[in-house]
């Protein structure tokens, strides 16, 4: 299972909200790029950054900090916030990111981000599939969309998606521990009975200690996105090395 940590972008700074409320923004580094070096010098490969102000503007805001950390790291980014036109794609992809997570427009603009799954390919393509009391919710989790989460999930399934980020929203920053049955329910739902193939599902929100990684590996998740437990101490550095 793959070590994911988040930053949060927002006016260039790291930094963390609770259940996606803006008023609750607490600023935790005015560098992103040394919270990175950071995370890859305790051997993780792997980063997912979001850029808020994009989720907010509906387009993509953030891309030097994104620029910045790609050129100067070696981590496998995944970024996502705003990214609405093949446009905004196209600079995230030539700022440095791996991959992009697209929510609001897999809902609201189907015909394009299925286009950007032909386009660019699965593996670079993720699906992000957020959950608000089984909803899925969208613009930066302002909005609650009438999509029922796994119907959703199985809908791209079926047009090759992959890899799917799932962040059951009301244990966003709460320090509460991962929505584990949420996950194990997708799992099973979403995976295909002719050859076994599940999708790639990504945990997020709510982790709080080491003890949870084993138990999401354990039902099958493929990598878990870690923020608040890592800038709050309750999950150090070293604890994560010696897991990856």
């Amino acid at each position: 299972m793959r070590i994911i940590p988040a930053i949060d972008i927002i006016e260039g700074k790291c930094v963390r909200l609770t259940k996606g409320d803006y008023g609750t923004k607490k600023i935790y580094s005015e560098s992103p790029l040394e919270i990175a070096k950071a995370f890859e010098g305790a051997g993780i490969e792997y980063l997912h950054l979001v850029d808020l102000d994009g989720a907010k503007a509906q387009h993509i805001v953030n891309y030097k900090v994104l620029e910045q950390i790609s050129s100067k790291t070696n981590l496998k980014i995944d970024f996502g916030g705003g990214l609405k036109t093949n446009e905004d794609l196209h600079i995230a992809f030539n700022s440095g990111a791996k991959q992009i997570t697209g929510g609001s427009i897999a809902v609201k603009d189907p015909q394009t981000f299925e286009g950007w799954i032909s386009k660019y390919g699965a593996a670079k393509i993720i699906l992000g599939a957020d959950s608000d009391a089984g909803k899925v919710s969208i613009s930066g989790w302002m909005e609650q969309s009438k999509e029922d989460v796994i119907p959703f999930i199985k809908g791209y399934q079926k047009k090759s998606i992959q890899y799917v980020i799932c962040t059951d929203i009301s244990k966003d920053g709460m320090l509460e521990g991962p929505s584990v049955e949420l996950y194990k329910e997708i799992i099973s739902e979403c995976t295909n009975s002719s050859n076994g193939q599940s999708i790639k599902l990504i945990a997020s929100g709510g982790i709080s200690t080491i003890e949870e990684l084993p138990v999401l590996k354990e039902i099958g998740c493929e990598g878990v996105i870690i923020g608040k437990a890592i800038y709050e101490n309750r999950i150090t550095l070293k604890q994560l090395e010696k897991f990856v």
